[in-house]
């Protein structure tokens, strides 16, 4: 990937003897070089793989988008910037009781011709390592991976569009920590695309094409079969679900109308394109129900034929596959 870094800086956020949250603030930027390059590489990265992002648009009111129109019209140094911005992240952050010390990240760059900044809160642990005389000593490391309190701005698309609902996203967090409620209260800023939402209209304008198609089970379970493989390969590279990139994929129905005109003709309030959300999509090929210890996952088009539902007696009847009848055979003869 071809990153062009224009500014990083560090800050930190830790807790004081009376364990109030403050920020040490780094006295200038970091030279941009190989290691710091390669660290906003590596933050890009696990930002795109991510799953479960939200998006989202400034309030009118932002004080934190003023800020960025004086970065952006160079009013304002990125130091400046940065500073303004670790202050009301700590503000915000006490509020929650999910305040914790971490490394702060703020970083301006370009890949493939798109400008973002990012922000990102990112969790600074203890290891060991081996010195060249053989000794073992401490070193604290950044834990990229387990970074869930981040946000990047596509400042291009700010720049050209900004009534769009999608130029800032963020990562929701672990269940039960209101990260997203955190970041949108931080950046002043509502919440926008609902790509869950997109994914579900998504999922059910292929099922109502394949009915009102007429298409037969094989081609039903082949045409889903189909949308799920292309939507399976954007979520893989990071690249977004095109709905007339996908219908040109699509074989037609038996009047010549495409999935792209079918949509537009029937009111699906479909973007043009939107992240995938894979436990969304997996439902056009495959079953899948968890609880009570039970944990049963089979492919669509086996209802009906080798598993079996009964809404009257609310069961469900299958054969098992050889390696679980093995086990079970093994454990009714002991």
């Amino acid at each position: 990937m071809s990153l062009n870094l224009s500014n990083i800086i560090l800050h930190q956020l830790k807790k004081n003897a009376s364990d109030e949250l403050v920020v040490t603030f780094r006295k200038e930027s970091l030279p941009k070089n190989a290691s710091s390059e390669n660290l906003v590489s590596e933050l890009h990265r696990v930002f795109n793989s991510k799953a479960g992002k939200g998006f989202g648009s400034f309030k009118q009111e932002s004080e934190f988008q003023t800020w960025l129109q004086d970065l952006q019209s160079n009013g304002m140094p990125f130091y400046d910037f940065s500073q303004v911005s670790a202050e009301r992240l700590k503000n915000e952050l006490i509020k929650y009781p999910f305040a914790e010390e971490g490394i702060l990240v703020i970083a301006q760059y370009q890949v493939l011709a798109t400008d973002y900044l990012f922000i990102a809160m990112v969790p600074s642990n203890k290891s060991l390592k081996v010195t060249e005389g053989l000794d073992i000593s401490a070193t604290d490391y950044l834990d990229v991976a387990k970074m869930d309190i981040a946000a990047r701005i596509d400042l291009t698309s700010y720049e050209t569009d900004r009534s769009s609902n999608r130029y800032l996203a963020y990562i929701k967090g672990r269940v039960g920590r209101k990260v997203a409620d955190f970041f949108l209260d931080f950046l002043q800023a509502e919440v926008g695309l609902d790509t869950k939402q997109q994914n579900q209209v998504l999922v059910q304008a292929i099922e109502d094409f394949c009915s009102d198609s007429k298409l037969e089970k094989e081609e039903t379970s082949n045409f889903k079969k189909q949308v799920a493989s292309y939507c399976s390969e954007q979520i893989k590279s990071g690249d977004e679900v095109d709905v007339k990139e996908l219908s040109g994929e699509l074989p037609n129905a038996e009047d010549g109308t495409s999935f792209l005109n079918y949509t537009q003709q029937h009111g699906y309030e479909l973007e043009q394109s939107f992240p995938g959300d894979r436990a969304t999509v997996r439902k056009l090929t495959k079953y899948v129900g968890v609880g009570g210890g039970i944990n049963i996952s089979f492919d669509s088009n086996l209802l009906g034929e080798k598993i079996f539902y009964d809404p009257q007696t609310d069961t469900l009847t299958l054969t098992p596959p050889p390696n679980l009848k093995d086990q079970l055979t093994r454990l009714h003869e002991s």
